[in-house]
């Protein structure tokens, strides 16, 4: 007999008259949506993944009828696992932040950072919770980037996998996590210092930088914080403005030229993350003495 197709979170919005504002994948298994709804019924019957919902605004007049739980409101978390059920009613508009996550990436996670069994995984379930942490990463550190935009990527997988940290940390009920020991060795510092300057034209992730460095996406992280004294994406992002400026010196080469050559998807945003970073635009700053 056929197996019968089970609707992800996102096609069971879809259905149910939610409206997608936008969406983006980070990398295989991991993907977010930011949505709108004012009115209407939803039911998630047993979806393949799990479900991270942050309600940015409204939710006040939201109840989960499977629990009889209602008190929804800005800022609110709701954690729904794999394999969950539940039914949902909405009765007024509100704006909400989703992160779906696979199991098989959740359990990489799980294993390489906090040396959880996968098979002992436990996440809560959660309705209408607190967690300023977590709503303050993503209207501060996801919302604002560009979900599409290349030279964003990096900064939004870097943000995503520390959604995932926190889910694992403190919604997870096996979680142990590791000591942070010094920081990357001295090859590991040098081979993705020079990965990162001969790749500035793509876009680099956490987890692809993590695989150069032969350690795990989390665990990469915090030693590359503690050697080079900042977060990757930062340090991507100053590198990208440093070879900006190299190329900025041959007059030869365009504006499009330079923002392609250190991974801006578009002149516009290379403009304004020149200008965020030397305070002034890439072609007044060329005409400096």
């Amino acid at each position: 007999m056929e197996q019968q197709h089970r609707l992800t979170v996102k096609e069971a919005l879809s259905r149910s008259g939610a409206c997608l504002q936008r969406s983006g994948s980070v990398d295989l298994g991991l993907s977010l949506a930011e949505w709108t709804n004012s009115a209407g019924q939803a039911f998630y019957e047993r979806p393949d993944h799990h479900t991270l919902s942050i309600y940015l605004d409204g939710g006040e007049r939201v109840i989960r009828e499977d629990k009889r739980l209602s008190g929804g409101a800005p800022g609110k978390l709701c954690l729904l696992p794999a394999e969950h059920k539940s039914q949902w009613h909405i009765g007024g508009p509100l704006r909400m932040f989703h992160l779906y996550v696979d199991p098989e990436l959740l359990a990489y996670e799980a294993l390489t950072s906090f040396d959880i069994d996968p098979r002992h995984i436990d996440l809560m379930d959660l309705t209408f919770c607190d967690d300023p942490a977590m709503a303050m990463i993503v209207r501060g550190g996801v919302l604002p980037l560009n979900w599409q935009e290349k030279s964003d990527r990096f900064a939004l997988d870097a943000v995503c996998r520390l959604l995932i940290h926190r889910i694992l940390k403190s919604h997870n009920r096996q979680a142990r996590q590791e000591a942070v020991r010094g920081g990357l060795s001295p090859s590991v510092r040098r081979r993705t210092a020079d990965y990162i300057d001969a790749n500035l034209e793509k876009a680099l992730t956490l987890d692809r930088l993590a695989r150069e460095a032969g350690l795990s996406t989390f665990h990469f992280a915090k030693m590359f914080r503690v050697s080079f004294g900042m977060p990757p994406h930062r340090y991507v992002a100053a590198r990208r403005i440093e070879q900006a400026e190299r190329l900025l010196r041959n007059r030869e080469n365009s504006l499009a030229a330079v923002a392609s050559a250190c991974g801006f998807g578009s002149q516009s945003h290379f403009s304004k993350a020149f200008k965020a970073t030397t305070g002034v635009p890439p072609g007044e700053w060329r005409s400096l003495p």
